[in-house]
């Protein structure tokens, strides 16, 4: 039985296929509250904030992530399995913040996490007597330890007096860990094929796919704010040194990556390269906007990624540098081209000027 905030039921019928997400915040939803990025208070934050309610002048989370958000796995309705154009069924079971024990089966070291069962144990129950089209699954980043490392990289942006770039201490630590990442992804998908092999589902009968994470933030000379000046957190939400940036966008994103790309090929899995999906959509990317009370957002204008925020104010702390509703609905078409398409690695990207229902898919080289 599917969990009762799974939703997307109702635009299919009752016999059409799963196609079930499992994993982290990149593909629970978390982030997907908001339209856009905006400091402008006004009509909720400038109509970004999906969940203000008009009339009451009130904002409430669970008119966009449901009975979720009252355990933090925060899977907004319009998560990318919510958002595939497909005659299908969607199950969202991934949770913010999980790792690959989430996923796990229970007897191969998997943990309950944020008070639910492992994820491949919910899936088992879930697919047993009924079709499944496709799993996609993202894990890996917070096995990698990412949130952690970007907060250090702002940390020492906000540094009142000698904050320096952290680069050169991330990288060493992120090539440490990228071989318990690799671990970590295969083993998670070798649980989610034994969790739909004891549901009735063989090997072949079904898709599987790996995906990768879009950067988040752009190289330095795409920085919307010049000069490294402490605007970059106050207004554009984007508090990094330039020689951050660039190693996220240039090293750290393609890196991750890559590992990734070897877990499904190891795993037995598709793979779908999403690291420049948001290519242009970046968080302070110049070829975005903020909105504002004149200019609403987009998703041919705004971010597609939500900005760091501190969680006073604006949502949540753990919303920063997630998809938003505009990037998660360009991951849903992405999910879409690839389920369209025999099983193959494909890389999804976006059309510059366009919105998140023009993205094009290309075979990986």
């Amino acid at each position: 039985m599917a969990p009762a905030d799974a939703s997307g039921g109702e635009r299919a019928a009752a016999d059409a296929p799963w196609v079930v997400s499992l994993g982290d915040s990149y593909i629970s939803g978390e982030g997907g509250r908001w339209a856009g990025n905006s400091n402008k208070a006004g009509d909720g934050w400038s109509h970004t904030d999906r969940a203000h309610d008009p009339v009451t002048g009130r904002s409430d989370p669970q008119r966009v992530y449901g009975a979720s958000f009252d355990n933090g796995c925060n899977r907004s309705d319009v998560s990318e399995v919510q958002s595939v154009t497909l005659d299908v069924r969607r199950l969202n079971l991934a949770c913010s913040g999980a790792t690959a024990a989430a996923v796990r089966l229970l007897e191969n070291g998997g943990v309950p996490f944020k008070g639910e069962p492992s994820q491949a144990g919910q899936l088992q129950e879930a697919a047993t007597g009924q079709p499944v089209r496709a799993v996609v699954v993202s894990i890996g980043g917070n096995d990698l330890g990412f949130s952690d490392i970007i907060a250090s990289c702002v940390t020492r942006f906000l540094k009142p007096v000698g904050g320096s770039p952290c680069a050169p201490s991330a990288a060493e630590q992120v090539k440490k860990r990228l071989p318990d990442v690799w671990q970590a992804a295969v083993n998670a998908l070798a649980d989610v094929k034994t969790a739909l092999g004891r549901a009735g589902h063989p090997v072949g009968s079904y898709r599987l796919v790996l995906q990768s994470y879009p950067s988040p933030l752009p190289d330095a000379p795409r920085m919307r704010y010049t000069g490294e000046k402490y605007n970059r957190f106050t207004d554009g939400g984007c508090p990094f040194f330039d020689r951050d940036l660039t190693w996220a966008h240039d090293e750290l994103v393609p890196q991750m990556s890559a590992v990734l790309a070897k877990a499904a090929q190891d795993g037995g899995a598709e793979f779908l390269d999403l690291s420049r999906s948001f290519e242009g959509r970046e968080v302070c990317s110049t070829t975005t906007r903020q909105a504002d009370l004149v200019h609403p957002p987009t998703g041919e204008t705004s971010e597609w990624m939500r900005f760091v925020t501190t969680g006073v104010s604006q949502g949540q702390r753990q919303e920063s540098l997630h998809p938003n509703s505009f990037g998660q609905q360009a991951l849903g078409t992405c999910l879409t081209l690839q389920l369209q398409r025999p099983a193959d690695d494909n890389r999804c990207t976006n059309t510059a000027g366009k919105g998140p229902a023009d993205m094009r898919l290309e075979p990986l080289a």
